[in-house]
């Protein structure tokens, strides 16, 4: 369990959001299977922040936002490594600094400054954000352009054996995620993992109320199910 109240270091996995055509039923949607109230654009915890959720014509899919202290600075970055700007620095009201970036896999993934708003205010806790994963078929590309962009380190995983995965750590040494490389992936894509106390339970509410399964499994680090939305939009319940 994680109060956050404070920016993050550089690359720490720091919000979450979604743009839905219909933002009435996603709340509806959301509010079921994960608890969540609303405020706005956004999806509270115990009264905090915890992702963002907003109506729009965008392709429905979550963006993770990686924590910077200097929006334009690590854009630059982004483009000098070889990624491309979907959406240039911008103030989010006096929440954040934010853009929206694709890396040179075409997997999409943003940048927070925060200014009002650090970020998430809860993670590691039921009903909030546990961890992102890149799974692409191109992962070296992948790992070259994060490392370079947020000074990560590799670290690989004796626990999944035969998957080709690799730990992201922040020169900390914290873990802030890592990328899977499938090459049987259609696009790349980062993920986004909520922990729930029951993942199954979690999951059968969401079928309830419009979603679908799309895989549920045991793994090392516990029961995940494979979600996605009335919108298309996929997600992981883990528990």
């Amino acid at each position: 369990m994680s109060t956050i109240d404070r920016e993050q270091p550089l690359g720490t996995p720091t919000w979450i959001d979604l743009t839905v055509p219909d933002l009435a039923r996603a709340q509806r949607f959301y509010g079921s299977v994960l608890g969540w109230t609303f405020d706005g654009d956004h999806c509270l915890l115990r009264d905090l922040p915890v992702a963002g959720l907003r109506q729009g014509t965008a392709r429905p899919a979550w963006t993770v936002y990686f924590a910077t202290d200097d929006c334009d600075r690590t854009a630059k970055a982004v483009a000098a490594a070889g990624g491309k700007l979907l959406d240039h620095p911008r103030d989010d009201g006096d929440q954040a600094r934010v853009a929206v970036a694709e890396d040179p896999t075409g997997a999409r993934f943003g940048l927070w400054q925060g200014r009002k708003l650090p970020g998430a205010r809860l993670v590691n806790e039921p009903s909030t954000l546990m961890r992102n994963d890149l799974v692409t078929p191109a992962p070296n590309p992948a790992r070259d352009f994060y490392c370079q962009v947020f000074s990560f380190t590799l670290d690989g995983n004796d626990d999944l054996s035969g998957v080709d995965f690799t730990f992201l750590r922040r020169p900390d040494g914290h873990e802030i995620g890592g990328i899977i490389g499938d090459p049987s992936a259609s696009a790349s894509v980062w993920g986004t993992l909520f922990l729930v106390t029951d993942a199954d339970a979690a999951g059968a509410r969401a079928v309830e109320h419009g979603g679908e399964i799309v895989e549920a499994q045991d793994s090392p680090y516990g029961r995940m199910v494979t979600v996605k939305d009335p919108f298309g939009a996929e997600f992981v319940l883990g528990s």
